[in-house]
């Protein structure tokens, strides 16, 4: 896209200042994003294409991230904390007051870019301290917000769906692949009551739906170029869902011992000493608003996220690989494997996740 269109996208948002240059900014995967850079003292803003084919209904998108963003901001004025502008997002409305804009082929929005600041990625135990702390603390100030946030991407976390996903994949068996790899079949049903318990108590009442993240990772986290974290960002599966989402699925991908397509099996293990870490970190901040069941289930949901994902890769595997992008034919069973080895590990080391949550509450 050249200078003059995007030019005259930002032209349609209410901006400060004059506009020099619009460049590419990052790697993201799936939104495209640009630095606006205008003259002066006027901020610098982010111009990000929304990708609506993941993320279809974008209105309800931004009401959720300006909704989440709005009631962080409070939060911070209210305990009268420095330099706020650099500690939560700061979306910029279109003319006509939505904070989107579409151009009759893509949805666009504006943020502030905050100067400064710095990235980071990879997993140690120090880094997944920071991860647990931030997004326990991200947690805790959404925990009373006053309006209800729709699903960016419905049923993301759930894994009833899931599991009836696969149960079609297995029936249809469309590639012809279930023959030789039926025993993962047995092995996802063996547990299937087990792993739908936060589903079930969900319906019972006994355990809520929180405003979550749904991405949790260092590389969510915007820290200043003192190491001092600034804010999460990275909003956009901001929604409804178990606290399993953010706890859980960071220690999936965190707490291997290797990349969830290793095919060297015999070398994946659930990593006990980013478990800590991390759950150090979370309880620190999340423990004010978290119910006893919730905390109780915490191990659980160290279990239900390789689930998840040995359900996910291998109904994508008998569908003929659809959904997730493989390298070669065998990827996705490489993948399922890998988490099914993971979950493994994971169960053996529930006696010691729970002895070690009791143990920091009792601090």
């Amino acid at each position: 896209m050249n200078q003059t269109d995007m030019q005259q996208i930002v032209a349609q948002f209410d901006i400060k200042g004059n506009v020099e240059e619009i460049k590419p900014l990052g790697n993201g995967l799936i939104n495209t994003t640009y630095k606006v850079v205008t003259a002066g003292d006027a901020p610098d803003y982010v111009l990000q294409n929304v990708n609506n084919a993941i993320f279809p209904d974008v209105e309800m998108l931004m009401d959720n991230i300006v909704a989440v963003t709005g009631h962080i901001r409070k939060k911070l004025e209210a305990a009268n904390t420095y330099d706020i502008d650099r500690k939560v997002l700061t979306f910029v409305p279109a003319k006509d007051g939505k904070y989107f804009y579409f151009d009759g082929d893509k949805y666009w929005r504006v943020m502030v870019f905050i100067p400064d600041t710095v990235t980071k990625s990879g997993v140690t135990p120090e880094s997944s301290y920071i991860v647990g702390e931030t997004f326990g603390d991200f947690q805790a100030m959404l925990a009373d917000i006053p309006v209800k946030l729709g699903e960016t991407i419905k049923d993301f976390h759930n894994i009833e769906f899931r599991l009836q996903q696969l149960k079609e994949a297995v029936e249809a068996d469309k590639v012809g692949r279930l023959a030789e790899t039926k025993y993962i079949v047995d092995e996802v049903m063996a547990r299937a009551e087990n792993m739908c318990r936060g589903e079930r108590l969900h319906r019972e009442g006994k355990l809520p739906k929180r405003v979550c993240h749904c991405d949790t990772k260092v590389d969510n986290i915007l820290f200043d170029q003192n190491d001092n974290v600034l804010c999460v960002i990275d909003l956009d599966t901001v929604m409804p869902s178990f606290i399993f989402s953010d706890y859980g699925d960071f220690l999936r991908s965190a707490a291997n011992f290797v990349a969830e397509d290793c095919p060297e099996i015999d070398k994946v293990g659930f990593n006990m000493e980013v478990f800590k870490a991390f759950t150090k970190g979370y309880l620190k901040t999340a423990s004010k608003f978290l119910t006893p069941i919730e905390i109780e289930n915490l191990p659980y949901a160290a279990t239900l996220f390789p689930y998840m994902q040995v359900v996910r890769f291998y109904a994508d595997y008998l569908n003929g690989d659809t959904y997730f992008k493989t390298q070669y034919p065998e990827h996705n069973l490489v993948r399922t494997k890998n988490q099914l080895a993971l979950l493994e590990s994971a169960e053996k080391h529930l006696p010691e996740m729970e002895a070690f949550i009791k143990e920091q509450l009792a601090k």
